[in-house]
């Protein structure tokens, strides 16, 4: 199992710097192995509803030797924190200053945090209920 996610990992990253024609940066192959780990989490969640445990057990399987290679997540409290701050510094006061949040907060995050939960956390921040 992990020879074969890593022959693919590694084919995929060929085919990026085929696509770029030329070689991709730290930052570029870690936006992939995200967009990897993304789909993997999107197959779990497809095959659990369709009752196919053994697929996803599979994936499972190989999402854990994906994550070895990306960096730490950051918690979510460390995510509203980072969101919080993130809104301060752009002077952020309503939802409607989001789109001036998202791409500070995305690169301050540096890829350890998917950008569901890092909308969601500003959402929180600007909108506390």
């Amino acid at each position: 199992m992990g020879r074969y996610t890593i022959r693919f990992l590694l084919a995929a990253i060929k085919n990026a710097e085929i696509d770029k024609r030329g070689s991709l940066d730290s930052a570029e192959e870690i936006s992939l192995l995200q967009r990897q780990a993304r789909r993997q989490r999107e197959s779990i969640e497809q095959f659990r509803a369709g009752g196919r445990n053994d697929l996803a057990e599979r994936e499972e399987a190989q999402l854990a030797i994906l994550n070895r290679y990306l960096p730490a997540e950051l918690s979510d409290l460390e995510v509203e924190e980072l969101a919080r701050q993130v809104v301060t510094d752009v002077g952020a006061s309503a939802m409607n200053d989001m789109a001036r949040v998202m791409p500070v907060l995305i690169e301050r995050a540096g890829g350890r945090a998917d950008g569901k939960r890092l909308s969601l956390a500003v959402k929180k921040v600007l909108n506390p209920a």
